[in-house]
């Protein structure tokens, strides 16, 4: 009773709750302290502290979309096999953190009896990373949610070996805001149609002037239709990008026919060996097709298989192109080459130093 009639604490608004708490006592021990680390096996890491100290992290791949149920399974893995530490990440991994290494062969047997998968380190194809779809976000063209689902199906074996020249990021967007961010092939959708204006409901739903600026290309303009403020869009400027959506769902953008998938390759947030790069066309117009994708699918396939054959070791998938350059990749791969993947974008990222590195 005397904890009922506490007067519950405010919480606390200013950013992310302290990480410390939920970290395993061996790494707060030895945080800062870390003297290297080595992968025993695909899907384990473990690093070593200066002091001797050991930690393992085993990483197992999920849905991506988790209900509670599956949420519940995982913790109690965690309980019963493991120290009781996870953490999830971007990928939407669990990661299981554990100082005993005689824990973490029946963990993994205990996962993988569950119905889990271990992998996604090293040279492997990492989960993919993508927004939430139909699921939580209000302007999807797609269900980015299916197309990470059907595709890591098919993928799964080089999730669990390591088996690549380097580490693959994959990446899906529901729209072409492109929440899922660059990587090293991209999996986006593609509008090819400008949007259908309901004019009757812009002047009770949407800030026109809003609409307006949210254009890149200023196709939007006002515009009286049947006695109604509304706006009107100039088709030869439009790009058919869909950000007018977000703020006036009356310019509905998304089409059955006409919005279709488009897959880009070399993206790269890293420094590590080059600076980072944007991803490039290289397959438009797929068609959207679910609940399995497979013509996104089998163009995905494609690339792996040649970039896995092709690549020298350490080569991230920009890299490897740098090398060999574009019309030999078209040339590998069998991906015909169109007027729509000519770039003729200039702009200051062509000068500006995105790199880290120091050059002269």
């Amino acid at each position: 009773m005397a904890e009922a009639k506490a007067t519950p604490r405010s919480p606390i608004e200013s950013g992310c709750p302290d990480g410390f708490q939920y970290m395993h006592p061996v790494m707060l021990k030895n945080y800062a302290n870390w003297d290297y680390h080595y992968r025993p096996r695909p899907g384990v890491l473990c690093h070593v502290a200066k002091s001797g100290d050991k930690i393992f992290t085993i990483r197992v791949g999920t849905q991506r979309i988790l209900d509670v149920f599956t949420l519940r399974k995982l913790t109690s893995l965690g309980d019963d096999f493991a120290d009781g530490f996870i953490h999830f990440t971007i990928r939407s991994n669990v990661e299981y953190l554990v100082a005993d290494e005689a824990k973490v062969a029946p963990l993994i047997k205990a996962v993988e009896d569950a119905g889990f998968v271990v992998g996604g380190t090293g040279p492997s194809v990492a989960m993919i990373s993508h927004t939430q779809g139909w699921l939580h976000c209000d302007i999807p063209g797609t269900d980015a949610s299916g197309v990470v689902k059907s595709m890591m199906d098919e993928l799964i074996e080089e999730f669990k070996t390591e088996s690549m020249p380097n580490r693959v990021h994959m990446t899906t967007s529901c729209c072409q805001i492109n929440c899922g961010g660059q990587g090293d092939i991209a999996i986006n959708i593609q509008h090819t149609k400008p949007p259908k204006i309901n004019h009757d409901l812009v002047s009770n739903v949407c800030e026109r002037p809003t609409v307006v600026a949210r254009c890149p290309v200023a196709a939007i303009r006002p515009a009286m239709v049947n006695g109604k403020a509304s706006l009107e869009v100039d088709e030869k400027k439009c790009i058919c990008c869909g950000a007018c959506y977000p703020p006036c769902p009356p310019m509905q953008i998304n089409d059955a026919e006409h919005s279709k998938l488009a897959i880009w390759v070399g993206g790269n947030h890293s420094n590590a060996r080059s600076k980072p790069s944007f991803q490039k066309l290289v397959a438009a117009g797929v068609p959207n097709n679910p609940p399995r994708w497979p013509e996104a699918t089998a163009i995905v396939k494609r690339i792996l298989k040649t970039y896995k054959e092709d690549a020298r070791d350490w080569e991230r998938i920009n890299d490897w192109i740098d090398r060999i350059g574009w019309p030999r990749f078209f040339e590998l791969t069998n991906l015909p080459f169109t007027k729509y993947h000519i770039d003729n974008w200039r702009g200051a990222r062509k000068s500006l130093n995105a790199s880290t590195h120091i050059r002269f």
